[in-house]
């Protein structure tokens, strides 16, 4: 698997299973088999109210807590310092778990000072319940003011990232600061899978559109935690690191004119000009 090594010294595997709508018993039977076939970095968050099927997942595995990467978030309602401590240690109890890997913050929200939050962010790490912090749907220049706010590093900004929202400008922010971009939806929810440049590209490659999305953004260097719920989604997923696009077919996923986002319920949060 491959992995991006973060500032502690641990790394993050740089493919991940999204967990967003997985319930219930079936929900914590997939979770249980993606990780007994090699998933070790699992994406939950507060809002999905399915942090207890996660843990129930872990639980039933073969692999054990300690080789998993686990990441959960505190929703922008609950950024104030109590708040998020309260939050994260109810992620603890419903997961059954003594930490996270990683806590972010899931959206951002102007009226609660970001420097309180991270503050508190900062304290959990602290305290050994968090590894380590990152942000979400946060645009460049809250990137910056993240970063300059904390206490610890921001490991992560989790962004809408696919073929057809190709968040290039971004991205390379990020880097910049050594942030890692993680792409949620890096399918379009199942939107691309019909796109006509991939599915050529996909023909020519034996592979699925689906794969060759997740490939073009693995070799960009974004992580990826595509949700799947069939065993047969999860081992395609898997096959990803054995094979390459050429430069060419880098640039020719890179010039998909079709633009648009699947999450969309705050546009004015991806404003460069925003509050």
């Amino acid at each position: 698997m491959l992995t991006h090594l973060l500032p502690s010294g641990h790394s993050i595997p740089m493919l991940g299973l999204g967990t967003f709508n997985l319930r219930d018993d079936d929900g914590a039977r997939a979770i249980a088999a993606a990780i007994d076939m090699g998933y070790s970095h699992l994406d939950t968050a507060a809002g999905y109210d399915n942090e207890e099927i996660v843990g129930r997942g872990i639980r039933a595995s073969r692999v054990s807590r300690e080789e998993l990467f686990v990441t959960t978030k505190v929703g922008r309602d609950h950024l104030a310092p109590d708040d998020v401590r309260g939050i994260c240690e109810n992620s603890l109890l419903v997961m059954q778990v003594d930490y996270v890997d990683l806590l972010l913050i899931h959206w951002p929200n102007q009226d609660i000072p970001l420097r309180d939050t991270l503050g508190a962010f900062g304290r959990l790490v602290e305290e050994g319940k968090v590894r380590h912090v990152g942000i979400s749907n946060f645009n460049r220049r809250r990137v910056d003011e993240a970063v300059s706010l904390s206490p610890v590093p921001i490991v992560t900004n989790q962004v809408e990232y696919h073929p057809h929202l190709d968040q290039e400008a971004l991205r390379q922010h990020c880097a910049k600061q050594n942030i890692l971009l993680t792409a949620y939806s890096p399918l379009a929810q199942g939107k691309i899978i019909t796109d006509p440049t991939l599915s050529s590209l996909a023909q020519q490659r034996e592979k699925s559109a689906a794969q060759v999305a997740l490939r073009w953004l693995l070799q960009k260097g974004i992580a990826v935690i595509p949700k799947a719920s069939s065993v047969a989604h999860m081992e395609a997923n898997l096959d990803l690191f054995d094979w390459y696009l050429s430069d060419e077919e880098m640039d020719t996923i890179a010039s998909i004119e079709t633009v648009h986002r699947v999450i969309d319920w705050w546009p004015g949060n991806f404003d460069e000009d925003a509050l």
